[in-house]
C-alpha cells in the first residue's frame, strides 16, 4: 500500500500565485520584496484554514530564493528552495507557540536568533498560534521583537488577534486574511477532483463549500471524506447523508405547503426529519437561510448574494416568482423569532410546530367552524332603550355624567319580523385615550344616534332657557351648576352655525372648564336642542366687578403673601416654595 498523503498536505500552494482568495496580502508582499522594504517583524491574523501559515512559508521561502520569476515566485530549484522542501533547512524555522508557550521556550528562541544564516540572506522565525504565549513569555518576546539582528525576520500567525498584547502589535505589520469564497473553494476543489479523477457534480461541491464556512482546509478534509465514503463517482444524495446536512428538498417543500396552507403536510414533513435524527434548531436554520435565499432571488440585482449553483438558482427563482414579498418578508420574521427563543422553551418541539402554523396560515387563513351562510339584510329595528349613565371621574372628586338621548317613540305600523342581525365585530384595541378624547368620543356617538334632529336653528332665547336646564342636570355639582346658571351668554352666527361663548369669573373657571367639560357641556346643550350646528366656547367676562377667587394653591398663596406682607417676607427668607 502506497502511503496516503491528505489533499490539505498534497495540494497545499507553494507559491504566491496558487495562493487562494487572499489576492491583496500576497500582492502587498510580493511588492514589499522587489522594492527591497522587509520589515522585521509581521503578524497574520484571521480565521483557521484560510493559508495564514502557508503564506508565512511562502513568503519566507521567497525571500531567501536565489533565482526568483520576474513575478517574485520562488523558483523551487535553489539550495534554499531544495532545503525546505525537504524539511532541512537552518534558514527558515516553525514554532509552535501553543506546546512551546513558556519563557525558557521563548529563551531558546532568543538564542537561535542570533545565529546567522548559512544560506541566504535572512533566517525567519514562523510563530505559529502566538496568542497562546504566556504573559511572562510575551514580556521576554519583547525586546527581541522590536530590535531583532539583521538577518533575522519574525512572522507570527494567530486566530485570536484580541489576545495579543498591544505592546507586541504595535510592533508587527498585521495582515488581516479573510475566508474564502464559496466560488474559489468550488473552483479548487473542481481542479483537485479533476486531478484524483473523481467524478462529481457542482451541488455536491457547493455543499462541501457551505459546510467548510470558509476555510479551504476543512473544505479539503471533508472532501476527503466523502470520496472514502463515496468513492469515485459521488452523488448529491451521497453527500447529504455523509455530512448529515438536510436537503433542499425538504425547503423547498416547505414552502409550498406555507404557500397553499397545507399545515399538516408542514408538521408530517417536521415530524420526518427529527426521525432521522437531525437537529430541531438546524431545520429552522436551514428554513430561515432557504427564505432568505428566496428574497434574493426574487429581488433584481442581488444574483451576486446566492453562494448556489446555477441549476439551484434556476429552481429558487421559480419558486421566488410564486411568492409575494411581502409573504417571504412575515416569513423570514416568523422563522428568526422561533430560533431566537428556541432556546428558551421549554417545549422545543412544540415551539417549532406552532410557527410551522403561522407560517401556513399566512397566505390562508385557518377555517374555524362551519362555513358562515349569507345573511339576508334585515328591516330597520326600533331604537334601543337608553343604557345606564355612566359617571366619568374628574379632578377634585366631580363627576360629569353623559346623559343618553331617550328613545324614539315607535312607529304606529308594526314592523315585520325580521332575522337578527349579524353580531358586530369587536373593534381592535387602539392607543389609550385622554379623559377629554373619551368625552369627544362619546358626546359625537350620542349626538350620531339622536333619532328626531330638527331642520332649523333655534333661536337666542331658546338656547338660553335649554342652557339653564344644562345647570340643572348638572346639580349634584353645585360649583359646576352655579358656574353654569350665572354665566352670561354671547353668540355669533356664521351662516347656520352658531357660536356661543359664556362667561366665566376668572382664569381658573375658564382653564378647568375648558380642559375638563366643555366638550361635555357643547354635547349636552346638542342634546337638549336637538341641533347639532350649535359650538360653545368659555372665556372670561372682561367686566366682572366680582373680586377673584383664589381657586390653587398658588393663588391662595399669592393671597396670602398680598394680605401678609410678614408671611411673605419670612417665606422668602427661608426660601420655602410649593411642592
Amino acid at each position: 500500500m502506497s502511503q496516503y498523503i491528505v489533499s490539505a498536505r498534497k495540494y497545499r500552494p507553494d507559491t504566491f500565485e496558487t495562493l487562494i482568495g487572499q489576492d491583496n496580502i500576497a500582492k502587498t508582499l510580493k511588492n514589499s520584496i522587489l522594492r527591497g522594504q522587509l520589515a522585521h517583524a509581521y503578524l497574520f491574523c484571521g480565521p483557521r484554514g484560510v493559508g495564514k501559515t502557508t503564506t508565512a512559508r511562502i513568503f519566507a521561502k521567497m525571500i531567501n530564493c536565489s533565482n526568483p520569476s520576474a513575478d517574485m515566485e520562488p523558483c523551487g530549484e535553489c539550495e534554499s528552495c531544495r532545503s525546505f522542501a525537504e524539511g532541512r533547512s537552518y534558514c527558515i524555522h516553525e514554532l509552535d507557540a501553543a506546546s512551546n508557550n513558556s519563557v525558557e521556550d521563548i529563551k531558546a528562541l532568543i538564542d537561535q536568533v542570533r545565529v546567522a544564516p548559512q544560506v541566504g540572506k535572512y533566517s525567519v522565525f514562523i510563530v505559529d498560534e502566538v496568542h497562546m504565549l504566556s504573559q511572562a513569555a510575551f514580556n521576554a518576546f519583547l525586546k527581541t521583537l522590536e530590535e531583532p539582528p539583521a538577518h533575522a525576520i519574525f512572522i507570527l500567525a494567530t486566530t485570536e488577534k484580541h489576545k495579543i498584547l498591544p505592546t507586541i502589535l504595535s510592533r508587527c505589520q498585521t495582515y488581516d486574511f479573510n475566508r474564502i469564497s464559496v466560488q474559489d473553494i468550488v473552483k479548487n476543489l473542481r481542479e483537485i477532483a479533476v486531478k484524483e479523477n473523481i467524478t462529481v457534480d457542482d451541488e455536491s461541491l457547493h455543499l462541501v463549500a457551505q459546510k467548510a464556512d470558509g476555510a479551504m482546509r476543512d473544505a479539503l478534509t471533508i472532501f476527503d471524506q466523502t470520496v472514502a465514503f463515496c468513492g469515485t463517482d459521488i452523488k448529491y444524495e451521497d453527500v447529504m447523508k455523509n455530512l448529515n446536512i438536510l436537503s433542499y428538498e425538504h425547503s423547498f417543500a416547505l414552502v409550498e405547503n406555507f404557500l397553499q396552507g397545507d399545515h399538516a403536510s408542514a408538521l408530517l414533513r417536521f415530524d420526518e426529519v427529527l426521525s432521522k435524527g437531525f437537529n430541531a434548531l438546524h431545520f429552522i436554520s436551514a428554513l430561515s437561510s432557504h427564505l432568505r435565499d428566496l428574497i434574493v432571488s426574487k429581488t433584481g440585482g442581488l444574483e451576486s448574494l446566492l453562494e448556489l449553483p446555477d441549476s439551484l438558482k434556476v429552481r429558487y427563482k421559480e419558486q421566488a416568482d410564486r411568492c409575494s414579498l411581502k409573504f417571504l418578508y412575515d416569513a423570514l420574521g416568523i422563522t428568526t423569532q422561533c430560533e431566537s427563543a428556541y432556546r428558551a422553551s421549554v417545549n422545543p418541539r412544540l415551539h417549532i410546530e406552532f410557527a410551522l402554523m403561522k407560517l401556513s396560515f399566512l397566505m390562508k387563513a385557518p377555517a374555524m367552524g362551519a362555513t358562515a351562510q349569507p345573511v339576508a339584510p334585515a328591516a330597520p329595528a326600533a331604537p334601543a332603550p337608553a343604557p345606564a349613565q355612566q359617571p366619568i371621574a374628574l379632578p377634585d372628586d366631580d363627576e360629569i355624567i353623559i346623559a343618553e338621548p331617550a328613545a324614539a317613540p315607535a312607529p304606529a305600523p308594526e314592523p315585520k319580523p325580521a332575522p337578527a342581525p349579524a353580531p358586530r365585530r369587536r373593534a381592535a384595541a387602539g392607543p389609550a385615550m385622554s379623559i377629554k378624547g373619551i368625552l369627544d368620543n362619546a358626546i359625537k356617538t350620542n349626538v350620531q344616534e339622536t333619532s328626531a334632529e330638527r331642520t332649523t336653528a333655534p333661536g337666542e332665547d331658546e338656547i338660553r332657557s335649554q342652557w339653564q336646564e344644562c345647570a340643572k342636570i348638572y346639580a349634584d355639582k353645585p360649583r359646576l351648576a352655579n358656574t353654569i346658571a350665572a354665566s352670561e351668554l354671547q353668540f355669533e352666527t356664521e351662516g347656520d352655525i352658531t357660536r356661543m361663548t359664556f362667561l366665566v369669573a376668572n382664569d381658573a373657571q375658564v382653564k378647568w372648564i375648558r380642559d375638563y367639560a366643555l366638550s361635555n357641556l357643547e354635547g349636552k346643550l346638542q342634546e337638549l336642542l336637538q341641533w347639532r350646528k350649535i359650538k360653545l366656547s368659555v372665556d372670561m367676562n372682561p367686566d366682572n366687578s366680582t373680586p377673584a377667587v383664589a381657586y390653587t394653591p398658588e393663588e391662595k398663596l399669592k393671597e396670602m403673601k398680598e394680605d401678609h406682607p410678614e408671611v411673605g417676607s419670612l417665606l422668602d427668607k427661608l426660601g420655602a416654595s410649593l411642592k
